[in-house]
């Protein structure tokens, strides 16, 4: 069962993690580096070493190949981390684009189905998880929220990173899980818009048209600035690395910032539908 460790909000390791924490804390020693000593040396912090030796953390491609060439670990971290297929609690499709995620300089989300996970309330996320069908487990749900809490590490751990979300209106007219629920995932959006690397607006139910109406959007820029999107259905999800495709979808989120509401009045909608 994957469930979260007591007043924490990771994840239990899993035994490839924690093969892939103990290897990695072995050449480590072996190097002589301190866990704050290696974390500057391969641009990580000591926090995310430790998480990852820990095995509460999916260890990035980037991340497996500073920490292999700084520590000379003779490819052996990297045939570890090639094993790491399967992450509980995400979908298979989903696993890479969520890699790719955990280093984005840039992330744009536009959602018109539900709020997005990254920004979604643990009672929000729990009442997605339980209307599914087919019916899930209660260990599903519980690898499902606890992968779901790991992915929002990002929006307090990487405040370097530009995040944009564009949000449909009817994700809050929906008043999905009840009004309680709707009215406490408000507030956390609204407070979570107080970051200044993240960026909120609100598309407007009564907008005739507007570029967004093939479906959800997700854009991300790497270290090294290449944009990568993503593109998911009902069981099925795609990974879009081809430039031209990436960059219409580019074109799209574009116009699409400049049909939706500014980011004020995008906060003041909100605040008005929570009944502030």
């Amino acid at each position: 069962m994957s469930s979260s460790t007591p007043g924490t909000n990771e994840p239990e390791p899993t035994d490839g993690l924690k093969a892939f924490g103990a290897a990695l804390k072995s050449f480590r020693k072996r190097a002589g580096y301190t866990q704050e000593a290696l974390a500057p040396e391969i641009g990580y912090s000591t926090h995310f070493v430790a998480s990852i030796e820990q095995g509460r953390r999916f260890p990035p491609p980037r991340f497996v190949d500073q920490a292999e060439a700084a520590l000379d670990a003779f490819g052996t971290l990297r045939l570890v981390a090639n094993q790491l297929s399967r992450q509980r609690g995400l979908a298979s499709w989903f696993r890479q684009w969520a890699q790719l995620e955990q280093e984005a300089i840039t992330l744009y989300t536009y959602e018109c189905r539900l709020i997005p996970g990254l920004l979604q309330t643990p009672a929000y996320a729990e009442r997605l998880f339980a209307n599914q069908v087919p019916v899930m487990s209660d260990e599903q749900i519980a690898a499902n929220m606890a992968a779901r809490a790991e992915r929002q590490k990002l929006l307090m751990e990487r405040p370097n990173t530009a995040y944009s979300f564009i949000l449909e209106e009817h994700l809050f007219l929906r008043n999905m899980g009840g009004a309680a629920i709707t009215r406490e995932a408000i507030d956390h959006i609204l407070k979570l818009a107080e970051r200044r690397n993240i960026e909120l607006q609100v598309m407007p139910v009564a907008r005739e048209s507007h570029a967004g109406l093939g479906g959800p959007i997700r854009l991300l820029e790497t270290p090294d600035n290449r944009w990568f999107a993503y593109s998911e259905g009902q069981e099925s999800g795609q990974l879009i690395s081809d430039p031209k495709v990436v960059s219409m979808l580019q074109m799209r989120y574009a116009r699409m910032r400049s049909q939706a509401r500014s980011f004020e009045d995008s906060v003041s909608l909100l605040e008005r539908m929570r009944g502030a």
